[in-house]
């Protein structure tokens, strides 16, 4: 495994500028970190953080084309926000040019930018790892939703959730619907843990 990191990370830098390079390092090493503290797979969590932003650094336009060739469907939102079609097109490149058939890596990698309801913890991991990565400076609450996360996986899916959609209101951009759905789920599970806490 130690040796397709290598090949891989290899691959990237050849895909990847460096500032989102140097991103997904740290997205791969934090991952890795989450998974220790949450008792997940070290190893897929590296490989999801490694791979999350695959197709990131594509243009828009040859990201639409290749979501033909691959037969993915766009929502309106991702439609009017290109920036959101690179976590359905990473799946399809990182099963093509990375060979990778583990279903649970590739669905944290899908869902690594919108988040959903019910995800798993390694669908979490890359999730909130994404957000809190050492290179991330600008997200407000950064250092109280880092300590937490490393805590309570849910509790830190909460928290980025409320910060992400109060930055998406501010700024008037189209949210897309799977994170408001799973704003609500993980806002109904703060609030449990808060009542059973009284």
């Amino acid at each position: 495994m130690k040796s397709d990191f290598t090949k891989f990370e290899k691959k990237l830098k050849k895909y990847l500028d460096k500032d989102r390079f140097l991103h997904t390092q740290g997205v791969m090493y934090t991952a890795a970190a989450l998974a220790m503290a949450h008792e997940a797979d070290i190893e897929q969590a590296k490989l999801a953080g490694l791979l999350h932003d695959c197709a990131k650094c594509i243009s828009n336009k040859k990201k639409r084309k290749l979501c033909d060739k691959y037969g993915i469907e766009l929502s309106t939102c991702e439609i009017q926000n290109p920036f959101l079609i690179h976590a359905k097109l990473g799946v399809a490149i990182a099963r093509e040019k990375y060979q990778i058939q583990d279903e649970e890596v590739l669905s944290a990698i899908r869902w690594h930018t919108t988040g959903k309801a019910e995800m798993t913890d390694l669908e979490k991991i890359i999730y909130i790892a994404d957000y809190i990565e050492p290179l991330r400076d600008k997200a407000p609450n950064l250092k109280w939703i880092r300590k937490v996360s490393f805590m309570d996986l849910n509790e830190g899916m909460y928290y980025i959730l409320k910060d992400s959609l109060s930055y998406l209101g501010k700024t008037g951009k189209p949210i897309d619907p799977a994170t408001e759905t799973a704003f609500h789920y993980y806002e109904t599970i703060h609030i449990g843990k808060r009542r059973k806490e009284r």
